[in-house]
This record gives structure tokens, C-alpha cells and sequence, in this order.
């Protein structure tokens, strides 16, 4: 099999097809290029609409070819109009190709020492900085082991108890207990200590060395959540678990290993944080051991005797009520007969801390106009202090399930009115304080919900608008959605990823494409001194089963003024696969996210999901709007909470393309680990579709559809 390519000056050479395009590939020109190149050689010349109409391909892309194989050498242009191009002999191609390479032959030899140095120097002075996925507890301790090894002068580690025992059996506490530089180096351990992990954690405690052994060993307290777990070292790299702690088995464990500088400074300062907030082990455990906190702290067994004491002391407060408290006490506070509001007229300062959700938003909102309320993502212990004298605290019921739920606040109580040990814990809730998160009015429901009559409280923050029409510049700017919640339902949805068949699609332009996985979206309020404006990050995981296999995606929205007042503008999508044609290449073709696509990785951007947490991160900056605003490495955590919320989404693109998402759906707290600030988000913030089924309809298919053919 030959093909004939007609040179510039009338001479046909006889080489194979694939002859030609390994010499056109070796000289720079890709696939596309060189389709273009062989067509234009074997038609002479040509116009532009001409050799699109041939190829059966977009005129403006053709066009762009041709520009870049002008600019390559390969391609001349006419000066008559309309202009026609023809292509430069190919017998000059191949001399040039052949002249280049050997001066670069020659060039690699007279430098070849020079340039072995420069990149050994390289590699010792920036290391490429990646993910790395480590599954199975053999590979993660044996990472683990070598971390330890390596280092020189600091290691932090953060893990449970059940985790360190573990690891324990892959002799990971062998090697830093006999490390070489164990003198040196100074250990830092934190870990959540209770009545049931004591005695085994005693055990390992006792196995320490005695002496000769810088160790650091501390409890959160207030019931802080230990996330994530981590082992850092050196500031040189971490690995971190993104699997749930509730697996006490470990045997699905998955980490993720990064020596990304800016990621490292983002989870040693949440360690850093946490230890802050923590108390010395051996102390916590003395606790444990007596039955109480300390020996001035009583601990009361009637929970109504409790209460009443509680109520009598916020109402004897004069000066000031902080507390730390479950999601729902906020309810109860706004709906029942709290003195809250009472104190506050007095001329009491009251400071509300809890997890801010959903269902709890309204009481939130209802609380603000009397006192201060700011979102923290609680464990497991609510506190409260008046006037800085006494101190309560109660432990969450362990038959709630979540963050989000707890019953009455006065189960498992402590009260003490010792000064020193209140200043402490107050010290450590006005650090958790200045830390939190006042909730937005603009949270994720109220931007990608369609507003009803008389619901929506800020109209001029916008996701989408299904009423526009279709020549409004508005709907370029956004993808309206139509939203059915519970037109199908949660088994629906498993049933069809269960059952799912790889659907292959060659050109999504005209087939059907259907993907499988999970999806998160969050809003984002950075801080004013991040220099970001508001903004949403979406990200996608699709498994194997897809139209075009597996997938991750990154989508960057951020809030632009629109001719509809402020709306959330997709500026960037960025994918872990080339830039083929796929579904998103296609449903963002002809609109202005088109411009921001961009590929990293898969060792530059990873998405991990397990059950009801989805974490996204990645180790490159991401440029917004032609660099006006930057994204350094950053992750996100999605944790999903409350009940399965199935439901259905339309999605319409600017370019005609639909999709329709089937889902199962949760509302999701949000923790973005940016470098300088750990942006905590409440449940209000993030959604998490735990299943998902995209199908992609292009617009010829979908108007057939709608013709009912």
C-alpha cells in the first residue's frame, strides 16, 4: 500500500502511508497537521474552505492548522484572494529534517558532559514534585517505614490508635525507636485516645524508649476530628490517608504521597493547628485512669440536674458565653427557651461555634441578629464557658450518626471553675474562634437552585437562570440547569452503575456518550487575603465503564459581574487525560471555557472517593482568567452527611449539547486546604454525588429527541 504525494515542483514520490507519517511526526507536525499537510500534497493547491470541505472538519480549525504548519515551514500561502495554500516540496522537508537532526546530534555530543551535570544538579536542587497512590496496608506501612528512616530532624505524625497498632506490626515503631538519629531528631505524635484504645496505647507507650528519645505525644482536645492522618517529615514530603478512619480493619486503605512544597506547607499547618489545640498524652491519660478530667472537676450523673445547672449559670453570666455545640442545639436554641437572647440584652457578648448545615441554617441565621455564630466542623465534645470561670462540657451520644446530628447537649458531663485549667480551654476556643467561619447567605443552594417566587435572598448571585433566552449573553457566560430532586430514585441510580456496559463513542459530536462515577462541587469564600475572588471548584471521577474510560475533571468557577448582576463563570477545566475528543471537549466547544482547558497529570492531580469522602488535590498552580488570579496546589476534602437526596439533572451548553445527570446526592461539608489558609466550609457549602450517570446528548440527537423521532 503506497500513496502518492505531488511535490510543489510536479515530482511524485512513492512512499508508504506510514513511511510518511513517521517522517512528518519526527519533524514536529501532529497527527492533525499531517492530515492536512498529505491532503494539501496530494490536491496542490488549495483554499482553506476547500481543504475543510475534504477533510470534513471546522473551518475555524483548519484554518489554525494551516497557521501553525505556515509558521513550521511546511505550508505557503498565496498572495491572490481568497487565499489558497500550498505546501513547500517535500523533498526540502525531508533536508531540513535530515540537516536539523544532525546539528542536534552534533550539538548533544559537544555538550553532553555539560549537560549531564546541569540536570544531576537539577534533580538535586527541584525534585519533580507529584501524587503518588499507595494502596494496601503492606505498600502504605512500607512507605511509612522508609519515611521514617529518612528523616533528619523533625517527624509529625497524626494517625489513630488503631493505625499506629498496625503499623506497629510492620515494624514501623522498630525503626524510629532504633533510628540512628533518634537523639536528633524530635518526634511529634498525635493521636485520639478513649477507654477503649488505653491500654493498648499504654503498651506502645511503654515499649518507648525511656531515655535518648525525643518524643512529643498529645490528645486533641475539645473533641477536635484528627483529619487527615498524616506522617510528615523534614518538610521535604507527607503521605496522608484518604480513606474514612471508621474502617478499623484497614485493609482498603488508600494514601496519597506528595513531596509538593506548597502542599506540604498546607498539612504541617493543619498539624500544626491541631497541635495547638491538644493536651499532653500522658496527662489525658492520668484522666482516663482516675474516671474524671482532673481532681477539681466534678462530673454529674442526672442529666436533668445538669441542665438546670447549666441554664442557672448562662443566665447568671455578666460578661461573656462561649461555646463550642452540636449542630442541632442551634435549633434548640433559636426555638426553645435558651437565655441567650436575654443575656445579650443584659450586655452579654455570646460567640456560637457549630457545625453549620442545611437543616440548622435558618436557626444560624435567626441566632446572628443577636449574637455571633461562625461555623466549626465539631468532633466529639461540645463546650461552654461563662465569663471565663466555668466551664462545661458534654459528650456527643455515641449513637448519633454524623456531624450533623446529636440529642440533648448533657450526656457524659464535666463542670470545673478551676481558673487555670479554664484559661487553658478558653485559649484554646478563642484560637478555634478567630479560625472559624462566619456562613454565608451565599451558599451552594441558593446559587445552583432555581429561585422560586419569594425564596430566593439574593437575587443577584446567580449559577444559572433556566428563563433566559437562548440569545441572552448570560447563558454564555453559564449552563442552565433544570433540577428534578426525586424523579428517580437512589436504587435507580445504583441499579444503573451496577449494570452499567462500556458505551464506546468515537466522535461525541454525534453519538451519545454515558459516564459513570461521583461528582463534588463546593463554594468557596477565601479570605480577603488570598487575593481570590468567590469562587466554585467541581470536580469528577469516572470509572472505566465510561464512553472514553476513566476520567478525572477539575472545573473552576469564579463569580464575574454579568448583564444580570454578579454571577459564577466557568474559567477553567482541567483533566488528567489528553485533550482528545471527549465529552467534555465537546460540550464546552464554542464557549468561552473552551480557552481554559488544560491537562495535568495524573501525578500532578488526583481525585480518591471512598463511600461518603471524596478528596481532590493537586501540585500545580492553576491560572484564572489569562492570569489575573492564580490557584497555587491545593485540596479539597468533601465529607457527605444526612439522608440520600436522588434526583435528575438537565444541563443545556451555549453550543446545544444537553446532559442529563442521574444521581444520588448528598449534602457535604468542605474543608479547602489552601497553603496559607485552611478554609473550613460548612455543610451549606458542598454537595457530593455519591453515584452518578452522565449521559451527553449533541444537538442533533437531542433535537431528534425533541421531535419525537
Amino acid at each position: 500500500m503506497t500513496k502518492s504525494i505531488t511535490t510543489a515542483t510536479g515530482r511524485v514520490a512513492e512512499l508508504s502511508g506510514e513511511t510518511i507519517k513517521k517522517v512528518l511526526s519526527n519533524s514536529g507536525l501532529t497527527e492533525k497537521e499531517a492530515e492536512v499537510y498529505i491532503l494539501l500534497a496530494k490536491h496542490d493547491v488549495r483554499k482553506g474552505t476547500e481543504i475543510a470541505r475534504l477533510l470534513r472538519k471546522d473551518k475555524a480549525q483548519v484554518f489554525r492548522i494551516l497557521r501553525r504548519l505556515q509558521a513550521k515551514g511546511f505550508v505557503e500561502a498565496t498572495l491572490d484572494f481568497p487565499t489558497r495554500f500550498t505546501i513547500v516540496p517535500f523533498e526540502n522537508v525531508i533536508d531540513a529534517i535530515v540537516k536539523a537532526k544532525q546539528e542536534e546530534v552534533a550539538f548533544i555530543k559537544e555538550t553532553k558532559k555539560d549537560l549531564l551535570d546541569y540536570m544531576s544538579k537539577k534533580r538535586q536542587a527541584a525534585p519533580l514534585e507529584k501524587f503518588v497512590v499507595i494502596k494496601g496496608n503492606r505498600r502504605i506501612y512500607a512507605k511509612i517505614s522508609q519515611i521514617i528512616k529518612d528523616t533528619k530532624q523533625q517527624l509529625s505524625v497524626a494517625i489513630t490508635v488503631a493505625d499506629l497498632l498496625r503499623g506497629d506490626r510492620f515494624g514501623i515503631l522498630d525503626d524510629a525507636f532504633n533510628h540512628p538519629l533518634k537523639t536528633q531528631i524530635q518526634f511529634r505524635f498525635l493521636t485520639e485516645i478513649s477507654k477503649q484504645n488505653l491500654n493498648a496505647l499504654k503498651v506502645l507507650m511503654d515499649n518507648a524508649p525511656k531515655s535518648c528519645f525525643n518524643l512529643k505525644a498529645r490528645n486533641p482536645e475539645l473533641g477536635l476530628s484528627l483529619f487527615p492522618r498524616m506522617i510528615a517529615r523534614d518538610n521535604e514530603e507527607v503521605i496522608f490517608f484518604t480513606t474514612p478512619k471508621t474502617d478499623s480493619t484497614g485493609k482498603n486503605d488508600v494514601c496519597l504521597w506528595t513531596n509538593c512544597k506548597t502542599l506540604l506547607r498546607t498539612f504541617t499547618g493543619v498539624f500544626e493547628d491541631l497541635w495547638h489545640n491538644s493536651i499532653d498524652l500522658k496527662t489525658k491519660l492520668a484522666e482516663i485512669e482516675k474516671g474524671k478530667l482532673t481532681a477539681h472537676m466534678g462530673i454529674t450523673a442526672n442529666a436533668k440536674t445538669t441542665e438546670k445547672e447549666y441554664e442557672k449559670m448562662l443566665r447568671t453570666a455578666e460578661k461573656e458565653i462561649v461555646m463550642m455545640t452540636f449542630a442541632k442545639n442551634l435549633i434548640s436554641f433559636w426555638q426553645g427557651t435558651s437565655p441567650l437572647k436575654e443575656r445579650v440584652e443584659q450586655g452579654v457578648s455570646v460567640k456560637i461555634m457549630a457545625p453549620i448545615t442545611i437543616e440548622n441554617f435558618e436557626a444560624a441565621m435567626h441566632l446572628s441578629e443577636f449574637c455571633e455564630v461562625r461555623h466549626v466542623a465539631v468532633g466529639q465534645m461540645g463546650t461552654t464557658i461563662v465569663d471565663g470561670k466555668h466551664l462545661f462540657q458534654f459528650q456527643m451520644p455515641s449513637t448519633a450518626t454524623g456531624r450533623q446530628t446529636a440529642s440533648s447537649p448533657f450526656k457524659a458531663k464535666f463542670y470545673t471553675d478551676d481558673l487555670e485549667y479554664v484559661s487553658k480551654v478558653n485559649a484554646r476556643l478563642d484560637h478555634l474562634w478567630r479560625n472559624a467561619r462566619a456562613p454565608s447567605a451565599i451558599m451552594l443552594e441558593s446559587i445552583t437552585q432555581l429561585p422560586t417566587a419569594g425564596t430566593s435572598a439574593h437575587p443577584d448571585v446567580a449559577y444559572t437562570h433556566g428563563q433566559d433566552s437562548p440569545d441572552s449573553p448570560y447563558r454564555k457566560l453559564v449552563f442552565p440547569i433544570k433540577r428534578k430532586p426525586r424523579s428517580i430514585t437512589e436504587k435507580a441510580v445504583l441499579a444503573k452503575i451496577s449494570n452499567a456496559k462500556k458505551h464506546i463513542v468515537k466522535n461525541p459530536q454525534k453519538e451519545k456518550a454515558v459516564l459513570y462515577g461521583k461528582q463534588a462541587i463546593a463554594v468557596i469564600h477565601p479570605p480577603s487575603y488570598l487575593n481570590l475572588p468567590e469562587m466554585m471548584i467541581q470536580v469528577f471521577t469516572f470509572n472505566d465503564k465510561s464512553s472514553f474510560g476513566t476520567e478525572n475533571w477539575l472545573r473552576v468557577f469564579l463569580q464575574v459581574e454579568t448583564p444580570k448582576g454578579k454571577g459564577f463563570k466557568p474559567v477553567v477545566h482541567i483533566q488528567n487525560q489528553p485533550l482528545k475528543m471527549n465529552l467534555a471537549t465537546a460540550v464546552v466547544a464554542g464557549t468561552p471555557l473552551a480557552e481554559g482547558l488544560q491537562v495535568f497529570k495524573e501525578d500532578e492531580f488526583q481525585i480518591q472517593a471512598h463511600g461518603n469522602i471524596l478528596f481532590a488535590g493537586w501540585t500545580k498552580s492553576i491560572q484564572l482568567l489569562s492570569g489575573k488570579y492564580t490557584l497555587p496546589p491545593c485540596c479539597l476534602l468533601f465529607e457527605g452527611y444526612g439522608e440520600i437526596k436522588p434526583g435528575v439533572i438537565r444541563i443545556s451548553s451555549p453550543n446545544g449539547f444537553e446532559e442529563k445527570w442521574e444521581y444520588n446526592g448528598l449534602e457535604a461539608f468542605v474543608t479547602f486546604f489552601h497553603p496559607s489558609s485552611k478554609y473550613s466550609g460548612p455543610g451549606t457549602d458542598g454537595r457530593l454525588a455519591r453515584e452518578l450517570v452522565i449521559t451527553g446528548y449533541p444537538p442533533a440527537i437531542k433535537h431528534a429527541k425533541q421531535r419525537g423521532a
